[in-house]
């Protein structure tokens, strides 16, 4: 039986904290996904800056370990300057390198919305507790 995928919000409101605990670890797992499952709009901001960072590393992190192998003898021999060989790496690793913080951009903005949906889910189990008998 094929699994079935979806990008679609869950229902608006606020969840139970059991669930809130469920979408901070989706939302660590893959940013995005867990405020999409709690009816959060801003989950396909995180999802859309989480896969753009995911393929930027990919694409310019694999250009790079290419680059590295193919110059290591030039780069690590006796008679190399080192800060000429860092500036040159760092040429061919600052892209590879903003979409590592473009992902850590959207963890952080997951984050944020997961203590959000976890804060709202705690106050609202508190306002629906009875009150104490004495």
């Amino acid at each position: 039986m094929p699994m079935k995928v979806s990008l679609a919000r869950g229902p608006s409101g606020t969840v139970s904290t059991q669930t809130a605990w469920g979408c901070l670890t989706s939302n660590l797992a893959l940013p995005g996904s867990g405020s999409l499952l709690a009816g959060r709009l801003s989950g396909y901001g995180q999802l859309l800056l989480a896969f753009i960072g995911l393929f930027f590393t990919l694409l310019f992190g694999t250009r790079f370990v290419v680059w590295q192998f193919s110059n290591w003898s030039r780069l690590h021999g006796p008679d190399v300057d080192p800060l000429a060989v860092l500036q040159e790496t760092w040429l061919h690793l600052r892209w590879a390198a903003l979409g590592i913080g473009i992902f850590l951009l959207s963890m952080i903005w997951a984050l944020a919305t997961s203590l959000a949906i976890l804060d709202a889910s705690r106050k609202a189990n508190q306002l629906n507790k009875p009150p104490p008998l004495a």
